[in-house]
């Protein structure tokens, strides 16, 4: 038996125990703030004045940072829907108000992305990069567009390749990898390889969605 196969058990072992800590300290940051009495609608607001700040550090180039701004602004992007969930504070418009700051958030960020790379003063010019920027805007946007505007119609469009989660992920790890502007190691500054695959990937996930949400509605009449 090759030797790798024996490391899997320990590797799923591993995982799963990272993911059960990850849950027990979350679910007591949603335990504190419910009994705080912090009401759901002001976690989705400071998550997405959080998200403002990212976009102004990636303005500047302060890449790195706004990866580490990004993680915690999404933790609130967590902790909002838990919290408004075990204090039975779901409502219609909590839901209404996180969808649409998810999208502000969106394209702050991708605005700041934008502006630095179109800065002039700046070695790191690049004209590509606002396009794939831009485009990685447009279309993450259209994905949540269409997933919305579908509900309305009675279909449930969750699908396609690279959804919201997928897409954080992604710019967190571009940032992260962004902490030397001057290094040519081949792990570093990788934010427009992700550019390429946030562009692609959200235009395709864009198709697979109305192409889903054609069949559903042919299907029901």
């Amino acid at each position: 038996m090759p030797f790798y196969f024996l490391l899997l058990p320990c590797d799923a072992m591993l995982g799963a125990s990272i993911g059960r800590g990850a849950m027990r300290i979350i679910d007591a940051m949603v335990r504190g703030l419910a009994s705080m009495g912090i009401a759901p609608n002001i976690l989705t607001a400071i998550g997405v004045t959080i998200n403002v700040g990212c976009g102004f550090l990636f303005g500047f180039g302060q890449f790195f940072w706004a990866g580490i701004v990004l993680i915690v602004a999404n933790l609130f992007d967590m902790l909002d829907g838990n919290v408004a969930r075990l204090t039975g504070n779901v409502t219609k418009y909590g839901s209404f108000l996180d969808s649409s700051l998810d999208r502000l958030s969106d394209m702050v960020i991708f605005f700041g992305i934008m502006m630095f790379y179109a800065r002039n003063d700046l070695p790191q010019r690049s004209l590509l990069n606002v396009f794939l920027a831009g485009l990685g805007l447009i279309t993450s946007v259209m994905v949540s567009y269409t997933t919305a505007r579908s509900e309305g119609l009675g279909v449930k469009a969750n699908v396609g390749f690279l959804q919201r989660p997928e897409r954080i992920v992604l710019l967190i790890i571009g940032a992260l990898s962004t902490w030397d502007w001057n290094s040519d190691f081949f792990l570093f500054n990788r934010m427009p390889q992700v550019l390429w695959v946030l562009a692609i990937g959200s235009f395709w996930t864009m198709i697979q969605r109305m192409l889903f949400i054609r069949k559903e509605l042919k299907r029901l009449g």
